[in-house]
């Protein structure tokens, strides 16, 4: 049975950078896309970034703006996501998780989740 576990999250202030890891334990990802979503108490999951596993295709949230990147080790089974700039909007709990549909920016479309891991930057 695959897992997922995030890392990497943690106190930053504004203007810095944070490196977010999802690694999947059991087995590799055989899913088509590994995305990553972020949610705040109160509000509903948000999209993040996706990446496709076999051809590395990515898509970011629109208020992304070039500050975050996804990337995929299919060696390593995992899939980082580097943020820079980051801003105290951006604080929440950061989930990687696994989909079938190619490049999907919708939760519902995701069926494996991590526990998430939470990021939080002081302004």
């Amino acid at each position: 049975q695959v897992q997922l576990v995030e890392s990497g999250g943690g106190l930053v202030q504004a203007g810095g950078s944070l490196r977010l890891s999802c690694a999947a334990s059991g087995r590799t990802f055989s899913s088509v896309t590994i995305g990553w979503f972020r949610q705040v108490p109160g509000k509903d999951r948000e999209f993040v970034a996706a990446i496709t596993r076999r051809l590395g295709a990515t898509t970011y949230g629109d208020f992304v703006k070039g500050r975050f990147t996804i990337s995929r080790d299919n060696a390593k089974n995992t899939v980082d996501l580097q943020m820079n700039s980051l801003k105290s909007e951006d604080t929440a709990v950061y989930y990687c998780a696994t989909s079938g549909t190619s490049l999907s920016r919708l939760p519902l479309n995701y069926n494996l989740w991590g526990q998430g891991t939470q990021v939080t930057v002081s302004s």
